[in-house]
Parts: structure tokens; sequence; C-alpha cells
């Protein structure tokens, strides 16, 4: 027996259409260079969407093809992800700061019909065109009047739209067909492609809204500073369409002074970005003895957020900081460090140990770690395994590969090595990759990493293995210095003593001007293997 159900696909145009309802008048602001803010409604953003979908059918684009951005976030980016999806086609997002030889393998391998750019991405378009004879048109992200500084040969958005109607109607079709691709950042090997769907996306959004994940509502006026090119900005331009929030684009300006003006111009309650993106707002702030007026709460991911970050802007500025967890094959989030009744009446530093792990899966995620011969262990924060996911919006295998590739038993293995405690609380201890095995033990190079960001000197660290005769590998901590702060080796070692064991204290320290990172913000652990290989560490300890 079925139940007496109404049976409507669950499509991303859905959202927008239900956003525009009953949320039709709320705003959408947009920083797009030196100018002034741009300013529209929902309805606005709709109507243009449904200009866009005509305007893309006359460009030949048809359900299933590929269309691209390069493109930071702003209003032409977000109409762009409902149009493209919402007529049947795929929005491919590309990370603009990508080595070339990446993106020219992205295109070609996602076989683009066109590629939509923001100015600002000019000259990685003009590099790029003679490599992707695939694509059929190249549309910049402009008005007529800035399209004096487009590449030859590039069309205009605001042209495209212009003699468009915006009675476009969204057809209705499987909520299985592709609707968004992202690739990966992997720091080896080619990018590999993430093929969500309409149905993925929208449970994902249901699930990230909740009060226990992003806890959004339309209350809430939300500037997404992960890019939109990085994993459809944690999906918050459909999470916030979803609840009716108010959205803030901030462009590419990310630094400290232009976030603080744009939270508090517009009056931000909610954002969600990267640790290294956050470093540069407390120091801001901490310069001009700054404080919020509207920021209530931030979501950090991407990498493991350092517990001295979560102390700053909890304690000094009284900003609920969730950290959060995921992965481009995760849509991408699939945990929140969200507490629970128990925490209630704990203590600060119980509380503080559960905010810096990656926290409890969402209703619509399962998660477990195994051995290395596969074998389930057990939950008691402290034995440590591969992590494996399953769920509503995990990839079961990466673009142009067989169904089921990419899973081990109906589970997704992340490359992550964590624990689970018994309240569910997972910990990433390491990625497998830069886990540091000293005779024969492991030693987690986020752990220590973590210590020394919160050395008040320290503005980032990255800890690696470098091979050591006894040992096989030791640790060896590669710090960036706060402005103007002095420190030497021994003091920050010192800092270790009573924080870890002694043996997993690094042997030596190493000051650079700038860590290298990857194109999503990430610590690039490969180029610092890669240069200090030949780094021969002083005396052991014993």
């Amino acid at each position: 027996m079925f139940g007496l159900i109404q049976d409507q696909p669950l499509l991303i145009s859905s959202l927008i259409q239900h956003a525009d309802r009953h949320h039709g008048a709320t705003e959408i602001v947009s920083r797009a260079g030196d100018g002034p803010l741009h300013r529209y409604t929902i309805r606005d953003a709709h109507a243009r969407s449904r200009k866009l979908a005509y305007a893309l059918a006359r460009l030949g684009i048809a359900q299933g093809d590929r269309v691209a951005t390069l493109a930071w976030n702003s209003h032409r980016h977000f109409e762009f992800y409902y149009a493209v999806s919402g007529m049947g086609a795929v929005c491919h997002t590309i990370n603009p700061r990508l080595f070339h030889d990446q993106i020219v393998f992205i295109v070609n391998h996602a076989e683009d019909q066109a590629v939509f750019f923001d100015l600002v991405c000019r000259e990685v378009v003009e590099k790029l065109k003679p490599h992707c004879p695939g694509v059929k048109h190249w549309v910049a992200l402009a008005d007529r009047a800035a399209m004096t500084r487009a590449p030859a040969g590039t069309l205009c958005y605001e042209d495209l739209l212009a003699p468009e109607r915006d009675d476009f109607v969204w057809p209705v079709f499987d909520e299985r067909l592709a609707s968004s691709l992202c690739y990966t950042s992997g720091t080896t090997g080619d990018p590999k492609g993430a093929l969500y769907q309409h149905r993925s996306t929208v449970l994902h959004s249901y699930g990230t809204a909740l009060p226990d994940c992003l806890n959004l509502s339309a209350r809430d006026a939300i500037c997404p500073v992960v890019p939109m090119f990085h994993v459809n900005a944690w999906g918050l331009p459909y999470s916030a369409m979803l609840v009716g929030a108010k959205l803030v684009f901030p462009g590419p300006a990310l630094d400290g002074k232009s976030l603080y003006e744009l939270f508090e111009s517009e009056r931000v309650t909610m954002s969600a970005g990267v640790p290294t993106v956050w470093f540069g707002l407390l120091n801001y702030m901490a310069e001009r003895k700054l404080r919020f007026s509207s920021l209530e709460r931030l979501v950090i991911g991407g990498s493991a957020a350092p517990p001295a970050m979560i102390d700053r802007f909890e304690d000094e500025y009284g900003i609920e900081v969730v950290h959060a967890w995921g992965m481009t094959e995760m849509s991408p989030i699939g945990s929140f460090a969200t507490p629970k009744e128990k925490h209630r009446a704990a203590e600060k530093p119980a509380l503080r140990a559960m905010k810096a792990k990656q926290g409890r899966v969402i209703p619509g995620i399962d998660m477990k770690i195994v051995d290395g011969e596969g074998a389930e262990m057990p939950w008691d924060g402290k034995s440590a395994g591969d992590l494996m996911v399953r769920g509503w919006w995990v990839a079961s295998a990466y673009f142009k590969n067989p169904p089921g590739s990419a899973l081990r038993d109906g589970w997704f293995a992340t490359g992550d090595v964590a624990t689970i405690d018994a309240d569910g609380y997972m910990q990433i201890t390491d990625r497998s990759k830069d886990v540091i095995k000293s005779g024969g033990e492991w030693i987690s190079s986020i752990e220590l990493e973590n210590i020394a960001v919160g050395h008040p000197a320290v503005a980032e660290a990255a800890v690696i293995g470098v091979p050591d005769p006894k040992w096989g590998e030791r640790p060896l901590l590669v710090v960036q210095r706060r402005p103007g702060a002095q420190i030497a080796g021994e003091e920050l070692l010192a800092f270790y003593r009573g924080k870890t064991a002694p043996w997993w204290i690094p042997n030596a320290v190493v000051f650079v001007d700038a860590l290298p990172h990857t194109a999503t913000g990430k610590l690039l652990k490969t180029e610092l293997r890669r240069r200090f290989a030949d780094y021969r560490l002083p005396a052991t300890p014993t």
C-alpha cells in the first residue's frame, strides 16, 4: 500500500519560486568592485534568472549541457545558479585560482558548452580560450560599459538578458537529473568531478538549514564568504532561498577591512568561510579595536578551525562559532559541532573541546571509522581509523566513471583519519596522507598546528613529517609570525610542553614569510614537503 501524497519532484527551481512567492521583497546585495553596492530583491533576481534561461536556450544550451563559471560571489553568479540548473542544464563552477593546466583539464573534461566569467578573471580567460575548443560561447558577467575590458570575441551578460522576457516556465523533470558539477581541489592527480542532482541539492538545503546546523531563518542576513566556486558556497545560495533570508555577496574582496565594513553596513548576522579568511578579519579588528554590531555566528570549515580562533571570536567578540566539516563529494556539508542538551551544564573547557571537533552528522548522513582491514572501530573518542560516509547527498562515483565506483560496500572513503566519541562527535586527527608516523606511532599534524596557532605571536602554522634516520619521520613546524611579532624557535617549542605528549613535540621550527595554500585556502602541504624534502633535523629526542 502506498501513501496518498502528492508526488512533486525536488527541483532547485522550486527553491527560488518559493522565495519569490513568500519572501519576494527580501534584499540581495552584491559588491562587484569599488563602486556602490548593487541592490535588488529576490523577486528581481528570480525574474532575471528566467530571462537568462531564455538567453541560454537561444545560445543552444540544452538539458544536460554543462555551462561553466569563472566568477566570485555576486548577484549575476546567483542568477546563473538558478537559470542553468532550473532549465535542466548543469551549473559547473570553476575555481579561477587553480593552475592554468588544471582549469584547461576541467573545462575540457566537463565538455563545457559556455563559460561565464567575471572581468577580474579576464587574463585567465585569455590564456584559456585557445586550449578549450569545445567552448562555443564566452560571456562576461558585466554590463555594456565594462566590456572595454573584456577579451575579444566575448558576449556581454547584460546584452544577453536585455531582449528576453521574464516569464520563462521552469520545466518539471526527474529530480535525479544532474544539476551541478564541482571538481575536487585535490593537490595530486587530475581534479575529479562530483556531479550533484536536484534531489540531493534540495535535501542538502533542508539538512543544513536545521537549527543544529547552519540555523538559518528569514530573520538572517547571510554573507557567504566561502566562494560560490567552492562547492556551491557550501549550499548557501540554495538554503538561503529555502528560508527566505537576505543574501549579501562580497565579490572578490575578502580582506579583513572589506568584510568588516560589509558586515556592518548590511547588518550581516551569519557568515561562513575557511580559517584563513577569519584570521585576516580577526587581525584587522584587533589592530583597530573594532566590534561587531550585528554578527551573531560564524561557520568555519574547509580545514580545521584552530581552538584559539574559536576562543577569540567567542570570548573577545561574543560571536558563536560553529565548526563544520564536509567535502566536495558530500555536496559538501556532513557534520556540525553543535551542542546537545547534555552540554547545557558543561564547563567551558569541555564545551570548547567539543566545539573544536568536526561535530556530529546532519540527518541524512551516516559515518563510521574502520581499521586497515575494514572492520568498524569503537566510538570511544580515542580509537582512530579511516573515516567512511554515506547519505542522501554523498557522491557514488565521479563524473564519467561507472556508477558506484567510488564506494566500498556502499560507503565513501573520505581520506581522513578520525575518532568518534560516544556522543557521535567526530574529530579529524589528520588526512591519511598528512599523518606523521614516528617510530611506528602516529602523530597528528592538525593537533600540533592548533597548539602553535594558540601562541599570540603565530599567525599560521603547518606541521609536516621529514625523514629521520632513527624514527623514520619526525614533525617539522613551519610558522608564519603575526605582523611585528618576535619569537624564537626554542620559545615556541617550549610552548608545547604540557600541551601534548613529549615525543609529539616537533624537532624544529622554520619561520617563513607566508605559507602556501591551495586555491580553496587549505594549507598546501605537498608544496611544503617538496620544499623541505632535503631538510636535516637537529638531534632527535629520545
